[in-house]
């Protein structure tokens, strides 16, 4: 004999699930900043490299070697002004860098204003999530072997002035300069690990009834 009873009023609903990769260095800047041959020359990505805006239509991720370590890279559309709020092609990505550690802000020497470049590039963020705006951020000046000594001194310290942080000169094509500044963002991954590890096991420790360990070696 089977028995059977009524059942309960059955419930229809869209769900929308946003895929987001998971990288610990998210590349972020205007598009020809020269993002895309910055993840080609230090990973084994082959992203599209030419010389018109937008080459770059889908996220990109690779591995970068650092003597004998190695992080994961994410290299995303180029943002520019009004990106939050759906310009461009940039806006749509965003989201994949909100779990990065850090945050490598790449702008072109050869721009006329980098000030401006890297404002645009802020605002853009601090528009779409404050938690962007305010992760760990390296800043590097691209293109350096495209600009005058001069030229490239002035932007620098320019860019020192409105940011208060370091400014890495570099030139992706060539590789210069461009060893020291992966060490600096491994660093800053490494830190990044080693505090959320700490934070974690502290909360194991209280979840186990224990006093958390103030220990140092």
């Amino acid at each position: 004999m089977r028995k059977i009873e009524p059942g309960w009023p059955g419930e229809e609903r869209w769900i929308w699930l946003r895929l987001k990769l998971i990288a610990d260095v998210g590349l972020v800047g205007l598009p020809n900043a020269g993002k895309s041959t910055f993840l080609s020359v230090t990973s084994r990505a082959k992203p599209k490299i030419a010389d018109y805006p937008f080459t770059t239509l889908v996220p990109q991720l690779g591995v970068v070697a650092v003597g004998s370590r190695e992080f994961v890279l994410a290299d995303i559309p180029g943002l520019i002004e009004g990106a939050s709020e759906g310009v461009g092609l940039g806006h749509r990505f965003l989201g994949h860098v909100e779990r990065c550690r850090v945050l490598l802000h790449l702008i072109d020497a050869t721009a006329e204003d980098v000030v401006e470049s890297y404002s645009t590039i802020r605002n853009e963020l601090a528009a779409y999530d404050d938690g962007l705006a305010n992760k760990e951020e390296i800043i590097a000046l691209n293109k350096m072997d495209s600009v005058t000594d001069d030229e490239l001194e002035t932007k620098v310290k320019s860019l020192k002035s409105i940011s208060k942080k370091p400014v890495h000169a570099i030139s992706a094509v060539i590789g210069e300069n461009v060893e020291p500044l992966l060490f600096a963002l491994l660093k800053i991954v490494d830190d990044s690990k080693a505090a959320e590890k700490a934070v974690q096991e502290a909360e194991e420790q209280s979840l186990a009834g224990e006093e958390p360990s103030t220990w140092q070696p």
